[in-house]
């Protein structure tokens, strides 16, 4: 597990994003790399929904990270879709074990070296954005503890994100006042 330390300064890093203009990308980047820091998993990746429900991939701590989140999208299969879809975390699922469920995804991710994978919502009460996914080389089980910290990555993950989101609407909005206040004294002025 990450040490106390490094975690209270990621959760700072997370609250500076409140007040703070930052970039998603970038945030995402490092939460995958906090994610790994924090669950010893040997890759980590981040799905969004986007605005028509459509899940899609974000951010990876690395290229296998990547390739096994693209792969559960394109095969509309796998840990993250069930996350995003039920909005409960899966967690201590053994690959060896889950070909009856991901019967495309598990033995895929196993020919990848993966033994075990993790899933949490990313979610505000019940609206489910997206999902933090661990993906590790060994039978990797957490304990609760764990699965508490993962999931507080998650839910302050998903705070900034929606936070992003709501800012990026507002100033949408405004621009489209300020067309039409420029519109009609235009009219006006005529």
């Amino acid at each position: 597990m990450i040490s106390v330390t490094d975690l209270s300064e990621f959760f700072v890093q997370v609250a500076d994003t409140l007040v703070d203009d930052y970039d998603l990308v970038d945030f995402l980047n490092d939460l995958t790399e906090k994610a790994t820091a924090v669950s010893g998993a040997a890759a980590v990746g981040i799905v969004l929904s986007d605005h028509r429900d459509r899940v899609r991939f974000m951010a990876a701590s690395n290229e296998s990270g990547r390739l096994l989140e693209l792969f559960q999208i394109q095969n509309d299969e796998g840990p993250c879709l069930d996350c995003v879809t039920s909005g409960t975390p899966i967690v201590n699922a053994d690959l060896a074990h889950a070909g009856d469920r991901w019967p495309v995804f598990a033995p895929r991710a196993m020919e990848a070296g993966f033994q075990s994978v993790h899933a949490f919502p990313m979610r505000l009460r019940e609206h489910v954005i997206g999902a933090l996914n661990l993906f590790g080389t060994t039978d990797s089980h957490f304990d609760p503890d764990e699965v508490r910290v993962v999931q507080a990555l998650a839910d302050v993950a998903t705070i900034a994100i929606l936070h992003e989101r709501n800012v990026s609407q507002a100033e949408v909005l405004t621009e489209q006042l300020q067309g039409a206040l420029k519109s009609r004294l235009l009219i006006e002025q005529a």
